[in-house]
Formats: structure tokens, sequence, C-alpha cells
């Protein structure tokens, strides 16, 4: 309907003027179409923000600290697990002779939901303790041959605080046991998404291997030219020992039977080596008692000598005349060298007075 207009006598209405268009108003659309199209194209361009301005939904914090007692290796392995999960807190060490079941309330304290514990004992073993803070499960390890980021072999790198691919070996979903440390795994190493610590990237590769009864853990980077894999570090194996129900204790759901605990390992190895001593001995024993015993003398077979050849005599000569003595030409010339030393010293003597 178009705009009316009454007059003010009330007589027929009459329909109101249209303003007119002027050149510059026509241009304007144009414009608004011209500036739309382009933030359009810058929003196809666009390099998406960090990952802060994202909501942070999964709320992992990893509580990652030590016992007292630990040696250099440990300390740098723990450095490295902490700098490649941003998600991570540290915490003092802890004194050996309070009880695991405190650490539940140092996680509590720390605002953490999970915990990797290393545990030092006889200064030489190194056990690592993951768990589900406080309600369980919990697996304890045995770590073993142990490399750092620092070591020269390790020639890859990576962005601080990216996020890692978790690569899992097909051995981890055919028994239970390995399906839930998986899962465990899974939400231990994985860096939350829209962490205010981690960056929008991806690239390097955690690798969790099965060989052996053992998990090997490996860190990979991703080379964005081919897609190759270089070695970052850490790397690590795991040799299972138990997986409790709760957090650092309970009842054990499942125990490795497969598990050699190091006291027992070095015995073996003292046992292999004695017994290697006591045979060396036995059989200088042996060789002893041999020579101690008298010869057995055989009787003298007369088949023996059927074809030995008789050897030829030669006539015996009697020397009649007597030898002539050897004459010593050392002997000689040290007396010709005294004869001629004592001539010297006349001759020095005579010159003196």
């Amino acid at each position: 309907m178009a705009a009316t207009k009454r007059k003010r006598r009330g007589g027929l209405a009459v329909q109101a003027k249209k303003p007119k268009r002027n050149e510059t108003d026509a241009k304007q659309p144009a414009k608004l179409q011209d500036m739309v199209e382009e933030a359009e194209e810058e929003e196809r361009n666009r390099i998406p923000g960090p990952v802060c301005k994202g909501k942070w939904k999964n709320k992992e914090r990893i509580l990652i600290f030590s016992s007292r007692g630990i040696n250099f290796r440990t300390r740098h392995l723990m450095q490295d697990l902490r700098m490649l999960m941003p998600h991570s807190k540290a915490d003092t060490k802890m004194d050996r002779k309070d009880k695991l079941f405190v650490i539940n309330e140092v996680c509590e304290m720390k605002n953490c939901n999970k915990c990797i514990y290393f545990e030092a004992k006889k200064k030489q073993d190194l056990y690592m303790w993951l768990s589900n803070s406080p309600h369980g499960p919990s697996a304890k390890f045995l770590v073993q041959n142990i490399h750092t980021l620092a070591e020269l072999k390790m020639t890859g790198n990576c962005l601080k605080g990216s996020r890692p691919l978790l690569s899992f070996d097909p051995a981890f979903d055919e028994l239970p046991h390995y399906a839930l440390l998986k899962e465990l795994l899974i939400q231990i190493f994985s860096t939350p998404r829209y962490h205010p610590k981690s960056q929008p990237f991806v690239d390097h590769v955690f690798t969790f291997t099965i060989l052996d009864n053992r998990i090997w853990f490996r860190n990979f980077q991703i080379i964005e030219e081919d897609a190759a894999l270089v070695e970052i570090g850490p790397r690590f194996v795991l040799n299972l020992i138990k997986i409790f129900q709760g957090s650092f204790g309970g009842p054990t759901l499942y125990e490795n039977p497969h598990y050699q605990s190091p006291n027992m390992h070095r015995r073996v190895i003292r046992s292999i080596t004695a017994a290697k001593y006591k045979e060396k001995q036995q059989v200088k024993d042996a060789q002893k008692m041999k020579k101690k015993e008298p010869k057995t003398v055989l009787p003298h077979d007369p088949t023996a000598d059927v074809f030995v050849i008789p050897a030829e005599e030669k006539p015996v000569e009697i020397q009649w005349v007597k030898p002539e003595p050897k004459v010593d030409l050392k002997a000689r010339k040290k007396r010709i060298y005294k004869r001629q030393r004592k001539l010297k010293q006349k001759m020095n003597s005579g010159n003196a007075k």
C-alpha cells in the first residue's frame, strides 16, 4: 500500500510523493555488496585463532612428581614429560616413608585428576605409577632403558605445547588388561582441546608398542615435506607389575605372570657367575687329580715294530788330537781397551808433572 495524505478540509486522499534518488544513493548498495564479498573472502582466507579462544571443557590435569632418592636420568625424564605435556603440574618430592595414599590428597590440593608418580628404590630401581585419582584404577610399572631428550642421538624437534597424536599397537585391543591400560594412557598423555597452554598444531606422535610383554614408549616428530618420522625422545620401556582397582592401592585386578623383580634378576646373574666359577674350579681339581694318578705301563706289542726301518749305523770316529781353544773376541777387545786406558792415564800424569 502506498502512503497517502489527507487534506485538512476532508477532501480526497492524495498519494504521497516518493523522495527523489540521487546518484550517490544509487551507488551505496553496490558498495555494500562489495564490502560483504570482501568480508566473505577474508573469512575464507583467515587463519584460525589460538586455542585459548575456544572453550576448555575437558579439564584434565596431570600431577607429575617423584619420591626422594632418584638419580639424574629420572629427573631429566620427569622434566621432559612435563615439557611435552602442557596440562601437567609439578610438586615437591615426596618422602619415601610416607604412604602412597597421601598422593590422593596432594592431587586434590593441586586440583589434578590424574597422576604420574616416580618411585625410586635402592638408588637403582625406578617404578612408575599411573593413577586416576581419587577413585582409580591405577597401574604400577618397572621403568627400564631410559633415554632422555638431551641425548645427541635424538635429532627431532617439536613445538612446545603442541598436541600429540597417540598411536597404539593393535595388541592393546586383544586382551582386557591392555584395553584398560590403553584408556588410562589416552586420558593421561592426550592434551585436552583448547587448553590455555597448548598450541593448535599437531607435529609429533606418541607411540605405545607391545613387545616382549612390555610397553615401549617412543616420541617422533612429523616432518611436513614427506610425512617422515624423526625420533625426538624421551624413550623408555614399561614392564607391567600390577593393576589395582583403587588409586595407589585396593584390590588387584591383574598381576603380570611374566614379571621378574630386579632383585631376583640380579640374584640369577650372580648365581650364573658363581656356577661358572665353580665349574672352572672343578676342571682344575680334575686336572690335578689326573697328574697325581700313577701312569699305567702298557705291555710291549711285538707287532708294533714290524714296519719300522732301522737307521744306518754310522762309524764311530775317535778324535786323537786336542782341539784348539776358541778365541774369545770380546775378552780380547776388553783387554786392548784396558791397556789403552792405562797408557793414556800414564801420559796424562807425566804431562801434569
